[in-house]
């Protein structure tokens, strides 16, 4: 299977936001910890149940409510005449549809049926047939190809170091995938990976093809850490 061409910038792109988001929460938490911490200090001096975060925005919640509420009134005063009127004309035509149907299949009704049955039955079959064969279509040979329309592009896999021991002692990575052919910012990727990847672990960029099987690999490892031994 030949690779298409890799966009290496799109992937830099995408692991330098991802690195953004990742310090960005750990940032939030930790502000949240504080404001946690200065309120429950200061919580055994005030006893006001209106201090909690919730109340300061509880008028404009109860604004917001009164809009909705006022917003559904409007629409439905608009469109409850024209629910009525067509209601109205469906029950008048309703019946007119029932007598001539029953006109038309009282002449042959056995025909009638045989016919809906086999139209029915054919438009089934049709479909097993087609979805059938659009799955065998799409399937790329390898016994365990699942025949996706369009799968992912990419994924990006983090291993610590326990999932990286496990996987070479027990379930094996996927041998038969080629190592990826990158273009000239492979070592910039290589880069944004390596921030990514948990120390002692590593980043696994797997690419894969539209039905899903995986055809390409990268793996770069993340900072080593040296355990000390006591003595």
């Amino acid at each position: 299977m030949r690779l298409p061409m890799v966009d290496c910038r799109s992937l830099i792109e995408f692991c330098r936001a991802f690195e953004q988001h990742k310090n960005m929460t750990v940032t939030t938490n930790n502000n949240n910890h504080s404001r946690s911490n200065r309120k429950s200090r200061n919580g055994s001096n005030s006893i006001n149940p209106l201090s909690h975060p919730f109340c300061d925005r509880s008028p404009f919640a109860a604004l917001d409510i009164l809009m909705l509420i006022l917003v559904l009134g409007a629409l439905g005063f608009l469109i409850i005449p024209y629910i009525n009127i067509i209601y109205r004309e469906f029950v008048e035509i309703l019946p007119l549809v029932f007598e001539v149907v029953q006109e038309v299949i009282a002449d042959a009704p056995i025909a009638y049926v045989i016919g809906i049955v086999a139209a029915f039955s054919g438009v089934i079959a049709t479909i097993a047939a087609w979805e059938i064969l659009e799955v065998k279509s799409r399937k790329c040979g390898k016994p365990k190809c699942k025949g996706l329309r369009k799968a992912v592009e990419f994924d990006i896999q983090l291993e610590s170091e326990e999932c990286v021991k496990y996987l070479s002692t027990g379930i094996m990575a996927d041998n038969d995938v080629k190592p990826l052919e990158l273009g000239q910012d492979h070592k910039e990727l290589e880069v944004e990976l390596k921030k990514m990847a948990p120390v002692n672990g590593r980043t696994v960029l797997i690419f894969r093809a539209p039905c899903g099987c995986p055809a390409g690999r990268l793996e770069v490892w993340g900072s080593k850490r040296i355990r000390r031994i006591k003595k």
